[in-house]
């Protein structure tokens, strides 16, 4: 199939219509962390997909311009957490700017492997980046799933219309 070149040119749409389309769309909630050898970062993300079952790879995008985007750019790996339903609370702390993430209430601990990983989550990917893709002002970050864990039974935090919405 062949595109041909649009008679009118393409203006897109304004950014708020952009966040109004997708405000509509409700998306899973998640929580990445890494730690690059500069002490752990972590951020909340809506944008984790499943791209390949053989390889199994997932993708997710980070703003360059958040705190967490010179470690993940450096990182060799990292974890995304799924959250459960009543981790609004743990989505709205990585979603924050300027604090410690990690302090208390959190709760965390590391994987053998070195990586900062979540307590009480309803479960986590352990990946291996592959790549980083620029996408406007964000990355895409492309990565292998080299281990997982899931509890049972947990239900899905999801964020909706722009509010965290419990399953």
């Amino acid at each position: 199939m062949t595109l041909s070149a649009p008679s009118q040119p393409l203006t897109g749409v304004t950014p708020d219509r952009f966040k109004q389309a997708f405000r509509a769309y409700p998306a899973g909630v998640v929580v990445v962390t890494a730690d690059a050898g500069h002490g752990p970062v972590g951020f909340t993300a809506t944008s984790l997909s499943s791209l390949s079952l053989t390889p199994p790879l997932v993708s997710f995008s980070v703003a360059t311009r958040s705190s967490s985007w010179p470690h993940l750019e450096q990182a060799r790996t990292a974890v995304v957490h799924f959250l459960g339903s009543d981790q609004e609370d743990l989505a709205a702390r990585f979603a924050t700017s300027g604090i410690d993430r990690f302090a208390a209430p959190t709760t965390w601990r590391r994987l053998p492997e070195g990586e900062p990983v979540l307590e009480d989550v309803a479960g986590w990917l352990r990946l291996h980046i592959e790549s980083l893709v620029p996408a406007g002002d964000h990355r895409i970050v492309v990565a292998r799933v080299v281990d997982s864990w899931q509890e049972p039974g947990r239900r899905p935090l999801l964020f909706h219309d722009g509010a965290y919405l419990p399953v």
